[in-house]
């Protein structure tokens, strides 16, 4: 796998979720060398910046059962141009969150650049596929697959989630109904990651490097990633989430890549921050040997 240039582009949102702090994100994920790493590989970068999103405290709130959807969906208009932007330039995006409502304007911005829909593998605790009428918090983060989807800007048969275990009752019937390929964590515990990352690949992916991997730091165990707004245990383990990101490299396949629902206020020495750059790395090609 060959990444000459790796745009950097950073969404501080947190109107998405009721737990504040996921703002300060992209800030800790560099802070922890992200770019010192990608250099390492050979890699050259260019850091865009932030997007701008305003704060909650200076943000009315219109839409009742999608908290701030208005100005989640202004900065992810934003997002998706500065996406576009970048696919369309010969580089390779990565998005750093921020909570995962940033997900909606990342797929329609590589969906403008690439006139399709990406194959997305979707690592989370959650399924983020509530509609405003299921969801129990009206909160945005919670529905950006649904937006997607709504939207045109994800299939879902090449959609696929690893790493669910906490679920509301709608979602489960929205996977079901629209036959989206699903590797709980009691999937995973059965058939192991090398399998159940293969598979994913091979649903997701393509050979034109338009597969998306949109990572929710709290897929992972919080004993390895403490630093997340909605932690929940019996999550991935430090070596399977390495593994996928070594399979998904070992692929070639991989075109873009964003990292979400980072929480500085909660986290240990930075420890999420360093473990979501060493996943980047292993993705775009970092290897023991």
């Amino acid at each position: 796998m060959s990444i000459a240039r790796v745009d950097i582009i950073g969404v501080p949102m947190d109107l998405g979720a009721d737990r504040r702090g996921v703002d300060m994100g992209p800030y800790a994920i560099r802070y922890a060398k992200l770019q010192e790493g990608l250099h390492a590989l050979g890699i050259a970068t260019n850091d865009l910046g932030n997007i701008n999103v305003p704060v909650a405290e200076a943000t009315e709130q219109h839409v009742p059962g999608t908290k701030y959807l208005p100005v989640i969906e202004a900065a992810c208009r934003d997002l998706a141009r500065t996406v576009e932007g970048i696919v369309r330039s010969g580089g390779f995006p990565i998005i750093l969150g921020g909570d995962h409502s940033i997900a909606m304007g990342t797929l329609a911005g590589l969906h403008a650049a690439r006139g399709k829909a990406p194959g997305v593998i979707w690592i989370d605790a959650h399924g983020d596929i509530n509609t405003p009428a299921t969801s129990p918090s009206g909160n945005v983060h919670g529905m950006p697959v649904t937006f997607a989807i709504e939207a045109g800007h994800v299939n879902p048969q090449r959609l696929v989630y690893i790493g669910l275990r906490d679920l509301d009752s709608g979602e489960r019937m929205r996977i079901r109904e629209l036959g989206i390929r699903a590797f709980t964590m009691t999937d995973v515990d059965r058939v192991g990651m090398e399998r159940a990352i293969e598979e994913a690949i091979a649903i997701a992916g393509s050979d034109d490097r338009s597969l998306h991997v949109s990572l929710d730091m709290d897929g992972i165990d919080p004993e390895e990633a403490p630093g997340v707004g909605t932690p929940v245990r019996g999550g991935l383990s430090y070596r399977e989430a390495h593994l996928a990101m070594e399979e998904i490299a070992r692929s070639g396949m991989l075109g873009s890549i964003e990292v979400t629902e980072i929480n500085p206020i909660l986290d240990r020495e930075n420890k999420t921050a360093l473990l979501a750059v060493e996943l980047i790395l292993s993705a775009l090609g970092k290897s023991i040997l």
